[in-house]
């Protein structure tokens, strides 16, 4: 039986990145919200709490029993976990007296099997604003640091041990994090380290199969690393049983309709182009906020993938790429994560289509999806292509999306990616693209003034998407682009660059 860890979620969007970090082990995990029954199957190996944006002191503060979890497997806590297991066996807790956040250097008090091969003066990362004052009898502190005196500990009179921690090893701020959690998953809870990207794929071929069974499956798909390697799966466990409908929304990147469908055809993948962009046109006509236009661009491709959908016959499921971040972000589907936008993937179907939902990579952060397309054997320039929203250029133009608005947007971002590839950037940054303003401004071309756009551009470097910092182009490199833009695309005068990291800003600007 496969090994398993359960992280039981709080509600912090950390929790995310827990999971990435074990599966980077080798190790498969689930999360699960921490009022939801457990099943203490033989497999599970080890029970991690994940943080929280509430305190253990709140009256309604989300509670488990520990006791009872520690009697079948062993638990580390992190963060708010750690500071309930404190306060449930009769520590204290209290808000320090100031917020603690950021980097910190983790002091080994005593040995401990967590803490194994991790270097004294480590770098950490907090995030918190209660502390652990005192620590309940029985229990030892293994770790501390300048200004918190319980960093870490351990409990060791039940069955199987308990571990607190008070920082985040999730992140890649806390340097050796990730040992620490190897320490956690192999040495302490025992897991066979043999959940790979090849595993993944024999196992879910497999239970698509039984899922299936003779059934078909139609499928909306964009062109973007998710839904291409959720087809691609898709179809090594139906073939052509598999129905792929590819949407012209009027707001692709440029010549993007005609590419997607070349490299579907590469592969192998039974696809349907449908150009609709009047469709969607029309929808967003006048609209100028943010998830106004949203939603139009998502009830008008349900729209027109429900007309494509119904010339089929015989079709009993629908496949999806969603990922892991378009939940996250989008819906509380594990605890009481925050919501930030919506996702036109994530929810929404229409009723009458009464078709059973096939989302092979719901689980998987985008770095895994890559992982697992290549380990399909999918072209490493469809796997290495930047992100891509949903609502496509009409969240990167601000305000009204018209269809010269578009075209002006259109040519500028095929100036700046093209230009990315040019100068061996495009793969130094996770995601790149422009954002078209609502702003004019006076410009200078020959002896005629000029007013028109502003554009700026966006490039991040990320992981996961869940945060994101500002990439530091070259200034020789935005120079020539900037240069490019205003000479070839009439209509821009001015090009800005973003320096805003994610949070507190977002990556698209809508």
């Amino acid at each position: 039986m496969q090994n398993k860890i359960l992280i039981l979620d709080f509600g912090s969007q950390y929790t995310q990145l827990i999971a990435r970090a074990i599966r980077e082990l080798n190790v498969y995990c689930e999360i699960i919200p921490y009022h939801k029954n457990i099943d203490f199957t033989p497999g599970l190996k080890g029970i991690i709490l994940s943080g929280s944006p509430c305190s253990v002191n709140e009256k309604e503060a989300p509670v488990v029993n520990i006791p009872r979890l520690i009697e079948k497997v062993p638990v580390l806590g992190i963060c708010y976990g750690a500071q309930l297991s404190a306060k449930l066996y009769g520590g204290v807790v209290n808000k320090s007296n100031k917020r603690e956040y950021g980097r910190a250097q983790l002091l080994i008090s005593r040995s401990s099997l967590l803490l194994k091969h991790i270097n004294s003066n480590s770098q950490v990362w907090m995030s918190h604003s209660d502390s652990i004052q005192q620590l309940p009898p029985d229990f030892s502190i293994i770790a501390h640091t300048e200004s918190i005196p319980v960093a870490a500990f351990e409990f060791m009179s039940s069955r199987y041990p308990l571990y607190g921690l008070q920082f985040h090893p999730e992140v890649y701020h806390s340097t050796e994090g990730k040992t620490i959690l190897k320490n956690f998953l192999l040495e302490i809870c025992q897991c066979q380290a043999d959940w790979t990207p090849a595993h993944f794929i024999t196992q879910t071929v497999q239970e698509l199969k039984e899922k299936i069974g003779d059934g078909q499956v139609v499928m909306a798909l964009s062109g973007g690393v998710d839904s291409t390697v959720a087809a691609t799966l898709i179809h090594k466990a139906v073939g052509d049983r598999l129905h792929g409908i590819f949407v012209d929304n009027g707001v692709l990147r440029k010549h993007e309709f005609e590419q997607v469908l070349a490299d579907y055809k590469q592969l192998g993948l039974n696809v349907k182009g449908i150009d609709a962009h009047r469709h969607f046109y029309t929808a967003l006509a006048g609209k100028t906020m943010p998830e106004e236009k949203r939603k139009a661009i998502g009830r008008s491709f349900i729209e027109i993938f429900d007309q494509e959908s119904h010339k089929l016959s015989g079709i009993d499921f629908l496949g999806q790429g969603t990922i892991y971040p378009d939940v996250i972000e989008s819906v509380s589907v594990h605890g009481p994560s925050a919501t930030i936008k919506s996702h036109h993937n994530v929810g929404g179907l229409p009723e009458t289509m009464k078709l059973k939902l096939i989302e092979p990579l719901r689980l998987l952060f985008k770095d895994e999806v890559r992982r697992i397309g290549a380990e399909l054997g999918i072209p490493p320039n469809m796997l290495g292509r930047h992100p891509f929203p949903g609502p496509g250029l009409a969240i990167r133009i601000l305000g009204e999306v018209t269809e010269d608005k578009v075209r002006l947007l259109q040519d500028a971002d095929d100036v700046y990616i093209s230009a990315l590839k040019k100068y061996n950037l495009y793969h130094a940054v996770w995601q790149a693209g422009a954002i078209l303003l609502p702003v004019k401004s006076v410009g200078v071309m020959g002896d005629e003034r000029t007013y028109e756009y502003t554009l700026a551009l966006r490039a991040v470097t990320s992981v996961d998407g869940m945060t994101a910092d500002w990439a530091q182009l070259p200034y020789d490199f935005l120079a020539y682009v900037s240069n490019e833009i205003i000479n070839t695309v009439k209509g821009i005068n001015r090009v800005v660059y973003d320096i805003s990291s994610k949070p507190p800003a977002t990556i698209e600007w809508e």
